[in-house]
C-alpha cells in the first residue's frame, strides 16, 4: 500500500504538522503520566483504524518501557487486569471522546467525574488536548492511507 500523497514531505503539510506537533509537545510535557498518554493515543488510533498511529504509539510506548502484555490488551482494557483505575478512567474518556459521532452527548458526566478523581485540572486539559490531537492525526493518516509498519521509535524527534 502506498500513501495517496507525500503529506509529510509536502511544504503545506509540513507547516500544518509543525503546528500540530507544537501543540503535542505542550500537552506531552504536562504532568499527565507518559504511560497514560501513550495508552489513550493507542486506543483512539485503534478505534479510528489508523494503522500508522497505532504502529507509532505502540512502538514508542514499548521503547519507553511499556510491557508487551499491556500493549496487547489496550483494545480489551475493560476485561484486562493490568491497568490502574486511573488509566481505565482515561481510556474510557478516550473511547467516548473518539466516538463523539456515535453518541450525541460525547463524554458522559460519569466518565468525566471518574477521570477527575485521578487527574488534576492541568492533566485533564492535557488529556483533552492529546485526544483532540491524536484524532486529528488519525484522520490525516487514514484519509491519506498512510502505510503502517515501518515506523522506528523516535523517528520524528
Amino acid at each position: 500500500m502506498d500513501a495517496r500523497l507525500d503529506y509529510f514531505g509536502n511544504a503545506l503539510g509540513a507547516k500544518v504538522l509543525k503546528h500540530i506537533n507544537s501543540a503535542t509537545k505542550v500537552a506531552s510535557d504536562s504532568t499527565l503520566p507518559h504511560a497514560t498518554q501513550e495508552l489513550v493515543k493507542i486506543r483512539a488510533s485503534q478505534i479510528n483504524g489508523c494503522g500508522f498511529c497505532t504502529d507509532m504509539h505502540t512502538k514508542d510506548a514499548a521503547h519507553a518501557g511499556e510491557t508487551q502484555q499491556r500493549l496487547n490488551l489496550v483494545a480489551a482494557w475493560r476485561e484486562a487486569t493490568v491497568f490502574t483505575d486511573a488509566e481505565r478512567a482515561a481510556l474510557e474518556v478516550a473511547e467516548q471522546a473518539t466516538r463523539i459521532a456515535d453518541a450525541a452527548g460525547g463524554v458522559t458526566d460519569e466518565a468525566w467525574a471518574n477521570a477527575a478523581k485521578y487527574y488534576d485540572e492541568d492533566q485533564l486539559v492535557a488529556l483533552i488536548s492529546l485526544l483532540a490531537i491524536i484524532n486529528a492525526y488519525n484522520r490525516i493518516n487514514v484519509l491519506n492511507q498512510q502505510p503502517a509498519g515501518a515506523y522506528q521509535p523516535g523517528q520524528f524527534g
